[in-house]
């Protein structure tokens, strides 16, 4: 359903739970130079919160807000935004964060369930923390935008009133199912005719927690893994990281020459027909190097293509270029390099740019200055991507490099734009200047989406890769933004999943003594920046090699190490596999309070087969299992007598336990499939 967008009225119900605070005259005027023109609480401890109160339902699309025309340590650097008919009852729409500028930034809202819209009366945004430490949140301007004409929300209002009816009815029902209710449990549903779950959980509940057949079970669970159920699942773990060193195979010489050495500001590009990487230049500490080197990752072997690409036809020696790979055509582009200072004369500032043949061995000069083409000046620490398949290169941001003379070196840096560059016309096009919506910049990451979109995502020497199939940015950490306190050069991977607009921390590490870091340096990196980061999105690795460790002591130190990261989730066939550890550790239990001797049997023969003696805590669960069969008799017996009252003691306490292993099951299953996730009792207030 098209909704036309449209700024909502709304009055001030409260702010925080205590009383309100300063308001302005006019809340419906955006006064970014009015410090007063805010709201602020009476603390910075929660609970605080500014409740909206529209004049009436709606559908709230977006939320928008207003800054002070500068950087105020009052901004909101985190916070929520809740929303629901009453303002008792509200559920999460939004968790973000703004940025310590001039400003306004739009955010949009959760407004469906099940591809439904649903309406909102209130609307409650929940301060979590400051852009400085232990000062009170102020929020300077608020607009809600969305649609409250009575003819598109009244029939959102009666779906979402179906809705909670419906989820009602689920609610009691799989109350009734777990105490066993089965007449209520059989006339709600047949009255109602909803719903409790999909048919094949059901089933699975059916051949569980009422007959009892943990084979059918098993039988059930391997064919939902086999059709792809658990998915879902899978995509929604955090993934492990797995980091292991790459020793390359000697190629019969024990020299150093058979591998790149230290440096910092190189470049690498990866072919994922032939698994081929390609590094080229960078600094070693002393100087700028021009060397150009391929790894072959089956081979598992460098190989030097070129010691000095400059004698060769190909780019001087060079760092903080950027590089471009073009998988298809076995193409290699290179644009831009630093020059220090003393050597930016009018004859080393044209921006050459170059490509590399991969199959005939052979560098070619495209033009001597990208400038004079309309494209971009000699820049540095920029970024640039390819779209292989219309043939076009995008460059932005870097500093301009520029002349300097002594009386000019505090002249206000230069950043450069956007361009685009048509590789078989041989033209470049400026797309883009330095704008408030699209600022240019420097250390930044830049990736391309072959199928959607480009991705900039902002930062300090951060190294970025997407990965188009699962559509995921993944960023590893460099120098913080106060590049001048090496200390904060620290370890942390992040992975952004686009299409849930989610960031997840999925490693890090902040150690920063030479003791812990000379103990691991063969099990994980260490941290630095200027390093280069590359993915092979269809074999799922990403390579690491080099980097500056940022040591006070030794500055011009550089690293060579080379690295593979995997990102692991579980498979279906481990998910599989943890399914039948608990439906046999379940069935184990059983069978122990009924036939010890028959329960040892089962133990050292069924469920040792699926113990993963690799993890150990699951091992030493196995270990301690076959204690039960002899503690478990008395204990159980005193157990049932207290639950009498429901049915027999030991049917009772066979349902309540299948019922509990069910649960654990329905976990792996889609949640569109399963029961709802609250429970009836959870609704009843304590008095």
């Amino acid at each position: 359903m098209a909704f036309k967008i449209a700024t909502l009225k709304f009055n001030i119900h409260k702010w925080s739970s205590y009383s309100y605070n300063y308001i302005p005259e006019n809340i419906y005027v955006d006064k970014p130079a009015d410090q007063s023109s805010r709201w602020s609480s009476d603390s910075n401890h929660p609970p605080q919160f500014l409740l909206l109160k529209l004049e009436q339902a709606a559908i709230v699309d977006s939320i928008t807000f207003g800054k002070y025309e500068k950087t105020h340590v009052c901004n909101l650097k985190k916070f929520k935004v809740y929303g629901g008919l009453s303002d008792d009852h509200m559920i999460e729409l939004l968790e973000s964060g703004l940025k310590n500028d001039h400003i306004p930034e739009t955010f949009p809202l959760k407004n469906e369930i099940d591809s439904n819209h649903f309406p909102c009366r209130y609307i409650k945004i929940v301060p979590l923390q400051t852009w400085g430490p232990s000062f009170n949140f102020s929020i300077w301007h608020v607009q809600l935008n969305g649609i409250d004409d009575p003819d598109v929300v009244k029939p959102c209002m009666n779906w979402y009133n179906t809705y909670r009816e419906k989820e009602a009815i689920r609610l009691c029902l799989k109350h009734f199912r777990q105490r066993q209710y089965v007449e209520a449990y059989e006339a709600l549903q047949k009255k109602t005719r909803v719903d409790l779950e999909h048919p094949i959980l059901t089933e699975l509940h059916g051949l569980l927690v009422t007959q009892g057949n943990y084979d059918a079970c098993e039988d059930l669970i391997t064919k939902a893994c086999e059709e792809g159920l658990f998915e879902q699942y899978i995509s929604d773990q955090d993934y492990k990281p797995k980091w292991t060193a790459i020793e390359p195979v000697s190629s019969g010489s024990e020299s150093t020459d058979c591998r790149p050495g230290m440096r910092g500001g190189h470049q690498m590009a990866l072919d994922i027909h032939t698994e081929s990487l390609y590094l080229y230049g960078g600094w070693d500490g002393n100087q700028d190097l021009a060397d150009l080197w391929c790894y072959n990752s089956p081979n598992r072997q460098w190989t030097c293509l070129s010691r000095n690409a400059a004698e060769e036809g190909g780019p001087s020696a060079r760092s903080c270029h950027k590089m471009c790979l073009d998988y298809e055509r076995k193409q290699i582009f290179t644009l831009g390099r630093y020059l220090d200072s003393s050597m930016r004369t009018e004859d080393n500032l044209k921006s050459d740019f170059y490509m590399y043949d991969i199959e005939n061995n052979k560098w070619m000069l495209i033009t001597e200055d990208t400038s004079a083409m309309g494209g971009p000046k000699l820049i540095f620490d920029h970024q640039m991507v390819i779209d292989i398949k219309e043939q076009t290169l995008y460059v932005f941001g870097g500093r301009v490099l520029t002349c300097t003379t002594e009386g000019e070196r505090n002249v206000t840096p230069q950043f450069s734009g956007l361009f685009s560059y048509h590789i078989p016309t041989n033209t470049w096009t400026k797309l883009r200047d330095d704008c408030a919506e699209l600022r240019s910049r420097i250390g930044h990451s830049m990736l391309f989406h072959p199928y959607n979109l480009t991705v900039p995502a902002a930062g300090f020497t951060q190294r970025a890769t997407l990965d188009p199939d699962t559509d995921e940015i993944h960023v590893l950490s460099g120098l913080s933004k106060d590049k001048d306190k090496r200390d904060n050069v620290k370890n942390s991977f992040w992975v952004y999943d686009i299409n849930k607009c989610k960031w997840s921390c999925i490693y890090k590490n902040e150690n920063t003594g030479q003791q812990y870091w000379t103990k691991m340096q063969h099990v994980e990196p260490v941290p630095r920046f200027a390093h280069q980061l590359v993915y092979d999105h269809v074999r799922k690795v990403h390579y690491l090699f080099g980097g500056n460790p940022g040591k006070e002591s030794l500055p011009k130190m550089r690293l060579d190490d080379f690295w593979c990261l995997q990102l692991c989730r579980p498979s279906p066939v481990n998910l599989l596999r943890r399914c039948k550890y608990l439906m046999r550790k379940y069935r184990f239990q059983e069978l122990s309070s009924q036939d010890q001797q028959k329960a040892m049997l089962y133990l050292q023969r069924d469920l040792a087969a699926v113990i993963d003696h690799n993890s150990e805590a699951e091992t030493q669960e196995f270990h301690l299992l076959a204690s039960t069969l002899f503690s478990s008799g008395l204990e159980d017996e005193e157990m049932y007598d207290s639950q009498s009252s429901f049915s027999e003691s030991n049917t009772s306490e066979s349902y309540h336990k299948r019922t509990e292993l069910f649960d654990l099951l329905v976990e792996f299953f889609p949640e569109n499939m399963t029961q709802p996730k609250g429970n009836l009792v959870d609704l009843i207030p304590l008095c």
